[in-house]
């Protein structure tokens, strides 16, 4: 770990860590909304560099560990039809549904590959004419508008056999429910650099106006988290919440219409169903009637029973913030990397594996 401890060492680390310990003279908590900031904190141990006045706690910005089970077992259900490939990002092959995995579903003969992006998907459907390829559709407003564009692009190449499966979710109203069950005292939100690239930074301005809390759009190096902690101790200091972008190289007030206007054409905003929040309304993303022929569930008239909770595994209540992971009476018992029982312990984004990371 000698790199780490040098890195500790550098001067912009070290000026930033100083100056966030002379500032934040009173208690605060911080919630990342980003499963990458999540790891990051993780990885370089930021949460050390950090006074005790300060507490960072994750929320619901894994897009995996927010899938909800009845949604993985209709991944599983099309995992399970003749004659069709699956094709996911390697996340999704371990998360356990209700009563299995993609993992085992292909040990048992399913054709389930794992892809880099929805376009080596398309590829496989055009490689295979004749058979179905299903590519399972999970992420927030970053990977939307990329599956989107492989949809505009299986129809001008006339791909037929290209299906998605979308479990897409959008942040913003989430994070409106998030504040309104009032479950956990927050003072600022680190928000998602990836997710604001697309969304831009105004979305996020409900949050000063009407809950009186900070926002920081931060990018993702260490720098760029203690930057942006710094940002929010500030805000706080001074009573002056408001929505600051730190990840300037990559985010702006308006974000990328073009990326928005492509997912706006291909879906449309329904009900999604998110592990520990419930159904809201307008937080998913469903295919528009003139794509429909590229719908998975439709084509294949994918239905499953409601989805059954592993006993005991608390994924909801730390996706919420209401719950540390060592809190989690599995966590590191029966509950570990190599035998995950939920998503938050699989997916790379989650807040279980960080701090399993953590702790060692």
């Amino acid at each position: 770990m000698k790199h780490l401890d040098e890195y500790r060492a550098g001067p912009r680390v070290k000026a930033l860590a100083e100056e966030i310990h002379r500032q934040a003279t009173f208690p605060l908590r911080f919630m990342e909304v980003c499963g990458t900031h999540t790891h990051a904190i993780a990885k370089w141990g930021l949460r050390q560099l950090l006074p005790e006045t300060i507490e960072l706690i994750s929320g619901p910005g894994c897009p995996v560990c927010v899938t909800a089970n009845t949604d993985l077992d209709l991944a599983i259900a099309a995992a399970r039809l003749p004659e069709v490939t699956i094709a996911t990002f390697g996340d999704m092959v371990r998360v356990p549904g209700s009563h299995s995995t993609l993992a085992q579903e292909r040990a048992r003969g399913s054709d389930v590959r794992v892809v880099y992006s929805p376009l080596d998907a398309l590829d496989l459907a055009g490689s295979a004419p004749r058979r179905p390829v299903i590519f399972l559709g999970v992420g927030f407003e970053t990977t939307a508008p990329t599956v989107a564009a492989t949809v505009l692009e299986a129809r001008k190449r006339g791909i037929d056999n290209f299906f998605v499966l979308s479990l897409h979710k959008t942040v913003p109203l989430a994070l409106e429910v998030l504040l309104e069950l009032g479950e956990v005292r927050l003072d600022g939100f680190l928000m998602p650099g990836h997710v604001s690239v697309v969304l831009g930074s105004a979305p996020y301005e409900f949050i000063p106006a009407r809950y009186g809390l900070g926002c920081v759009v931060a990018g993702f190096e260490p720098v760029d988290i203690l930057q942006s902690t710094l940002m929010l101790v500030r805000q706080a200091r001074e009573k002056k919440p408001q929505v600051e972008i730190q990840y300037r190289r990559g985010v702006t007030k308006a974000g990328n219409e073009a990326a928005r206007r492509i997912m706006a054409e291909v879906f449309a905003p329904a009900e999604a169903d998110w592990r520990g929040l419930g159904r809201l309304p307008g937080t998913g993303l469903v295919f528009r009637t003139d794509w429909k022929c590229f719908d998975a569930v439709s084509a294949f008239n994918l239905t499953v029973p409601p989805g059954r909770e592993a006993p005991g595994c608390r994924c909801g209540e730390v996706l919420r913030g209401v719950l540390r992971p060592p809190a989690c009476p599995l966590f590191g018992s029966v509950c570990h990397p190599e035998a995950p029982v939920g998503p938050c312990m699989v997916s790379s984004e989650g807040s279980c594996a960080a701090a399993w990371r953590e702790a060692r």
